[in-house]
């Protein structure tokens, strides 16, 4: 992550004002505007503010507080000048930019006639969310997901912001290019929210495998039949598995022969056993393993390893 990607989020004429945020950009992870009010960034999970000269401060009366003007400029900037061509983005409360960056919208939302939201207007909040792929955040795992020459369909469990999605990432990396414990072999991947291959204009930005096909934006359910009608994968892989029709459609790909890949939101195996499609796919035995996830100092760290029955594995 360079300094130069951070500072082309932002129109040029702005861009002075943004370069000691630029200078964090390895471990920045978010900036956060929203008209009005102080100017926040999350660094290595601390919270900072930004003033009007653009200099990192502590406290939020000393910070910038940009105007409804300000906000609707970079959006205008992150749709390249064409909100018309990003209104389903929008209409979701997201965009995703190029480097695979995030942008969270909130406003005032429009509804249709059958009360569904059409688009959305007066956008005065925005959130990006910086990405850092993280290539061998999985190594660890490699060794005890495959077995002789296979993956083994694996669910990685952690709370929001443990690292799952990061793992899930470089897992399928590893898998789709291969690795010293199997061969590369055919994935497809349902993004519905971008966040795992961070497409922008339809181009993958994050490394996700040579042998990796990516259908972003769409629901998970609809998304995994899809693919497996029209991209005959060996593998499949969703992120944020939150529902029985979720699980059912995992039963259904798993049934024509996909391995899968997914991760579900829990402290632990135990936690997650209380939600019951979780109860479902574990009475289907659709997962091979069942891997915990926590985030401890900034990074990653596994906490156990299950086997289908949910017992724990010995690591190799």
């Amino acid at each position: 992550m360079r300094a130069e990607e951070i500072l082309s989020l932002f129109p040029e004429e702005s861009r002075d004002r943004w370069r000691d945020v630029a200078k964090q950009a390895k471990r920045l992870q978010e900036i956060r505007l929203r008209a009005g009010m102080p100017l926040s960034i999350l660094v290595d999970n601390k919270e900072r503010f930004v003033d009007r000269q653009g200099s990192l401060v502590d406290m939020p009366e000393e910070a910038d507080r940009p105007a409804p003007e300000e906000l609707e400029k970079l959006l205008g900037h992150l749709c390249r000048y064409s909100i018309y061509a990003f209104a389903d983005e929008i209409r979701q409360g997201f965009l995703t930019v190029r480097g695979g960056h995030r942008v969270g919208l909130a406003g005032q939302v429009i509804l249709d006639g059958d009360g569904r939201i059409k688009n959305m207007k007066y956008i005065r909040y925005l959130n990006i969310r910086i990405a850092h792929q993280i290539r061998g955040a999985a190594d660890m795992l490699m060794p005890c997901l495959f077995e002789e020459g296979r993956v083994m369909s694996t669910l990685l469990i952690s709370p929001p912001g443990g690292g799952k999605t990061t793992m899930l990432r470089d897992l399928i990396r590893q898998v789709s290019d291969g690795t010293a414990y199997g061969p590369g072999v055919n994935i497809s991947v349902v993004d519905e929210r971008s966040e795992i291959a961070g497409s922008y204009l339809g181009v993958s930005q994050n490394d996700v495998g040579i042998r990796t096909d990516v259908l972003d934006g769409c629901p998970k359910v609809e998304g995994m039949m899809r693919l497996i009608r029209s991209m005959a994968p060996q593998v499949l892989a969703v992120d944020e598995v939150g529902s029985l029709a979720d699980a059912q459609a995992l039963q259904m790909a798993g049934g024509c022969g996909c391995k899968l890949l997914a991760t579900i939101h829990g402290g632990s195996l135990a936690d997650v056993k209380q939600k019951n499609y979780m109860r479902y796919m574990m009475e289907q035995k659709l997962f091979e393993r069942y891997v915990t996830l926590e985030r401890r100092q900034g990074a990653c760290r596994i906490v156990e390893i299950y086997d289908r029955e949910g017992k724990p594995c010995t690591r190799q």
